[in-house]
């Protein structure tokens, strides 16, 4: 029996977010990445479902299931677009922020209309100057009576200027991590502005602005957690993120693969089809391998990260790291095996590698998932 083997819940979860992905998503994803459309309204009907706030208590309107939920849904979100799972996950995580580290105040006054995702919410951490340096985060946060006064910007911000409320990591205090805090900023606050919408190789159905801070005035009842732990709250909300946007390469390149399979049995070269010729055969014998192995690391970090184990974020990065590089690769592999057709918008095939690619990015880069799996399996040598 496989260590994975879904039980009864599991399975009804991950049959709902399929069913959801191909009646809801799937048939729209190639309009909404040509017309760069946010389903804002499809995301909504989501979390009818209960996709607002997976891992968030169920007092505010969450659903209480674990990361391995939480994973079964977004892989299977993304076999109908990437781009939109990827950022119901992005709002999951900041929803789950919110529910571990706000006050009961601040969760009763935000999360159920997250929930519902009434009002959506993003991320944000990086900088113009501090992507993969995210300690150095230069946006000040400085206390002035009962607010706070935030000057800065945050760039590569998913959902910026549709998104209603943003946690924004700031700088309270000195240089590095210790100095960072957390705050919520609605986007009718005075001062927040954004950029014009960037234009990406990917992720087009989703907006991606700057967020701008220029003198916005925020209640100091809007810091989440203690002053100078926002860094940390940052990373264990990244922890989380890692293994989502690990479950959406999963689920982009299976459907990438079933694609390349379809037309393998189509496709005539030769006299033969295509599933006839052993190199292609190899190649997606290889090719689901991965995908498997990719898929049997991640639902252990997830295990391991609902189970808050100390190694826990040493496989969220591990699994990270391993899906999202497999993703790309497999889902790449698959436009190769449909020739010139996978390169045409009409197959879908390479809409899934550019959206797939830039999960090598987010969240972390791939390299610097290598050096936090690194720096913990040396800690032990360090003195």
């Amino acid at each position: 029996m496989s260590q994975f083997e879904l039980n009864e819940e599991q399975c009804a979860i991950q049959e709902m977010a399929q069913d959801f992905a191909r009646d809801k998503i799937a048939p729209f994803a190639l309009e909404w990445d040509e017309k760069e459309h946010f389903p804002v309204d499809v995301m909504r009907e989501a979390a009818a479902l209960g996709m607002g706030g997976i891992y968030v208590r169920d007092d505010v309107g969450g659903t209480g299931l674990g990361r391995l939920d939480a994973a079964l849904i977004f892989e299977a979100l993304s076999a109908g677009c990437p781009a939109v799972s990827a950022f119901i996950s992005i709002h999951n995580m900041a929803s789950w922020m919110i529910d571990q580290f706000g006050t009961e105040e601040q969760r009763q006054k935000w999360l159920p209309q997250m929930m519902t995702m009434d009002f959506i919410a993003s991320y944000c951490l990086t900088e113009p100057s501090a992507g993969s340096d995210a300690a150095a985060l230069k946006t000040k946060a400085v206390r002035d009576g009962d607010d706070f006064v935030l000057n800065g910007a945050k760039q590569f911000i998913s959902g910026a200027g549709t998104s209603d409320l943003y946690l924004v990591m700031a700088r309270t205090g000195g240089d590095g991590a210790g100095g960072v805090s957390c705050f919520l900023v609605p986007k009718d606050a005075a001062g927040v502005s954004f950029g014009a919408n960037e234009k990406k190789m990917g992720w087009k159905a989703q907006p991606t602005r700057t967020v701008v801070m220029e003198d916005a005035r925020i209640p100091a009842a809007n810091m989440i957690g203690e002053e100078g732990q926002g860094f940390k709250i940052a990373m264990m909300g990244l922890d989380g993120g890692r293994l989502n946007i690990g479950a959406c390469s999963l689920g982009g390149a299976q459907s990438a693969l079933d694609k390349a399979i379809g037309y393998m049995g189509e496709r005539k070269a030769f006299g033969k089809s295509l599933a006839q010729f052993q190199g292609l055969q190899f190649k997606v014998a290889d090719m689901e391998t991965e995908l498997t192995a990719a898929r049997t690391l991640l639902y252990t970090a997830a295990t391991k990260l609902d189970a808050k184990t100390h190694d826990a974020t040493r496989w969220c990065a591990m699994a990270k790291r391993f899906a999202t590089d497999t993703g790309f690769t497999v889902a790449n592999e698959a436009l190769q095996i449909h020739g010139g057709y996978g390169y045409l918008a009409d197959y879908g095939i390479e809409k899934i590698v550019r959206d797939l690619r830039v999960h090598q990015i987010l969240e972390g880069t791939n390299e610097i998932m290598r050096l936090i799996i690194s720096r913990d399996l040396l800690k032990g040598d360090r003195a």
